[in-house]
């Protein structure tokens, strides 16, 4: 499988307090990779530096071979990688199908507004939005938001989709269905890296995980033998048990 995404030792400091530290890994084209790691490991920080919201003090950040560490956000975005956040922030006078045509414009310089539209029906249909499709986006439930914010991102055409954390707030029940779509997310050819402190979920999606703590990468593999790791139990798992 041909390399999607790469990181070497990616470093981050705010104010000397160290956020990440040398943490590197690769994803592969369509893979599923979970970060996980107690609160202040890095992992929005490693999603910062990613999509650019932040710029490294060290290290490297290649997708799909380019060296991406010095673009700006909307740049990476154009070059497909596509990113939803834990707090949803819609436009909330537009309807569903205003927002995420606002994606699909703003996702691909030069995709033509029938072209637009297009997509953003398949991207309705796909997360299951379609019915509420003329909606405003005021009007959503907190499910119906979530699934708002992952079809904004997916309007951008990704290649690789960054989550952090979108199941939050979630009922057991949705967090099912919200690993059920990101599995028809990824069937569509789309690699998935997302951020979970709900473990079923990650269990369930996850093809490999990556585990930080106090900014360092302690484990790395599928959730079975990163369950087991004793480092892993210690700064994690083992607390919620």
């Amino acid at each position: 499988m041909a390399r999607l995404l790469e990181v070497h030792a990616l470093s981050k400091r705010f104010l000397g307090l160290r956020a990440l530290n040398g943490v590197s890994f690769v994803q592969e084209e369509g893979e599923i990779l979970a970060v996980i790691g107690p609160n202040g490991a890095g992992k929005s920080t490693l999603l910062n530096l990613i999509s650019g919201l932040l710029r490294p003090d060290g290290g490297r950040i290649l997708f799909q071979g380019e060296e991406i560490a010095h673009l700006p956000p909307e740049a990476r975005t154009w070059r497909g990688l596509g990113r939803a956040f834990q707090i949803v922030s819609p436009f909330p006078e537009l309807t569903v199908r205003e927002n995420l045509l606002v994606g699909a414009l703003f996702g691909k310089p030069g995709t033509s507004r029938k072209e637009a539209e297009a997509w953003v029906e398949e991207v309705l249909e796909l997360t299951g939005l379609w019915p509420k499709r003329e909606a405003p986006a005021s009007e959503l439930t907190l499910l119906e938001d979530k699934r708002l914010e992952l079809a904004r991102a997916l309007a951008t055409r990704p290649r690789l989709l960054l989550l952090d954390e979108v199941m939050a707030g979630l009922r057991p029940k949705e967090v099912g269905e919200a690993v059920e779509l990101l599995k028809r997310v990824r069937a569509q050819g789309v690699g998935i890296l997302f951020i979970e402190h709900l473990m079923p979920a990650v269990r369930a999606l996850a093809d490999r995980v990556v585990v930080l703590d106090h900014g360092e990468k302690i484990a790395e593999g599928p959730y079975e033998a990163v369950a087991q790791d004793p480092r892993v139990r210690e700064a994690y798992l083992g607390r919620k048990a």
